[in-house]
């Protein structure tokens, strides 16, 4: 059946320009090029954006008995914004969607004056993770999936990547990323799986071997098996070093994978400037890169991913330098880094943070949580979503407010009044 969503207030459809590109700069943050004033409606039918018009003409011509109250008319199913405003369904293009176990008594550990680094240490961080989702069958991982998965579209995202990384043996990764697959088949979100076997070195092995069984067991039978569309490495001191990744992601690119990388989270240690070297689809955290790497990753198609919800979990008191890169007009996105650690999955929370703490207009902001990430989706070719579009995929969520400024404004609570994932209204 058809759906008519009408009466909206602003619509930010952010679909001018060259839609295989994210926008930078102040494109970002223009009002006039992203959001329709109010009144518009659109017309979805098989997943698609029909049409986008004023919203007298298209119950004119699609539901002219329609009464203002009734749910369906003319055959089609009408769903009244009353005035508020309607965004692209959020893409959130870093998390770690599949984990099991309890890491809430790390916040103490890191009160204490412990870094992330010591009390990984310890055997907490990844390496406690990891003990327990081992422990998981594959219907165990596939509830953990579908429950996070929803969660996020409760929240307005309807398309996510998710890693695995908790795996750290071949056994485990490939669990994970069939249950991705799974998942994806079953949510109404839309989910895109990434293998990040070299997300720490398992204890029960020495580093040479595991980075040989990463490239010649993990990454082949991962490819095989067609569960994974990206490859990505933790690129930090302490982890996997700048080489290491290097030679895991120029292989995993080899076998069909397209590469996205953790970089700079903590320290500086040139993995932005890696990443430009070899045509990462992202690189994410960035937190401590220096402005040349970011310039050269701008100019190589990186797409700069800040995670301000890492920042935010640990207590820092610097924030990522989002601001330079809109000043600069460099591309970026954000993203949730949804993880045992920074156990947050709200795209409208990251909004919030990247406006109240790192200085970014509402505007500039979505646009980094929809249409940029979008494009590191699409191989190149303009992305089905992440915009508003005649053409495009209906995933949208209309919000609490009249603006659409309001996406992103009112962090501990649901901006998101409803969803449309996929043409499908969500009811969960």
């Amino acid at each position: 059946m058809r759906v008519l969503v009408v009466n909206a207030g602003e619509l930010a459809h952010l679909s001018h320009g060259d839609l295989s590109e994210p926008l930078k700069g102040q494109e970002m943050s223009d009002k006039e090029l992203n959001v329709y004033e109010k009144g518009k409606g659109l017309l979805i039918g098989d997943g698609k954006v029909l049409k986008i018009a004023d919203s007298d003409e298209l119950i004119s011509e699609f539901c002219p008995s329609w009464d203002g109250s009734k749910e369906k008319s003319d055959g089609i199913s009408v769903v009244n914004a009353r005035g508020n405003a309607i965004i692209p369904g959020f893409v959130d293009s870093h998390t770690h969607l599949i984990w099991s176990g309890d890491r809430s008594n790390e916040m103490a550990l890191r009160q204490s004056g412990m870094s992330y680094s010591e009390i990984s240490e310890i055997g907490g961080g990844i390496t406690k993770t990891v003990r327990s989702t081992r422990e998981c069958t594959l219907d165990e991982l596939i509830n953990i999936g579908s429950t996070n998965a929803n969660k996020a579209l409760m929240l307005g995202t309807t398309t996510l990547e998710a890693k695995s990384g908790y795996g750290l043996n071949l056994e485990s990764e490939i669990a994970i990323l069939r249950a991705y697959k799974v998942v994806n088949g079953i949510s109404s979100c839309n989910v895109y799986s990434t293998w990040l076997g070299a997300h720490d070195f398992p204890s029960d092995t020495t580093r040479e071997d595991y980075i040989d069984e990463l490239i010649h067991k993990q990454l082949p039978e991962v490819c095989k098996l067609g569960i994974a569309r990206w490859a990505d490495v933790f690129c930090e001191p302490g982890w996997f070093t700048v080489d290491e990744s290097k030679e895991i992601l120029l292989a995993s690119s080899e076998m069909g994978l397209s590469p996205r990388v953790h970089a700079d989270e903590f320290v500086d240690s040139n993995g932005l400037d890696m990443a430009a070297d070899i045509g990462c689809v992202s690189a994410d955290h960035v937190a401590c890169s220096n402005d040349d790497a970011r310039s050269k990753a701008d100019a190589s198609g990186v797409m700069q991913t800040f995670l301000p919800g890492t920042q935010y979990v640990m207590g820092m008191s610097d924030f990522p330098p989002i601001k330079s890169c809109l000043e600069n007009s460099w591309a970026f996105s954000i993203a949730s880094d949804f993880n045992p650690n920074c156990n947050s999955i709200s795209m409208p929370f990251v909004g919030s943070l990247a406006t109240h703490r790192c200085g970014i207009d509402p505007i500039a902001a979505l646009v980094a949580s929809t249409r940029n990430p979008a494009t590191t989706f699409s191989d190149g070719a303009p992305p089905d979503f992440g915009s508003l579009r005649e053409g495009g995929d209906a995933s949208l969520n209309i919000l609490r407010t009249k603006s659409v400024d309001g996406w992103c404004q009112s962090p501990g609570m649901n901006p998101i009044l409803q969803t449309i994932s996929n043409g499908v209204i969500v009811k969960l």
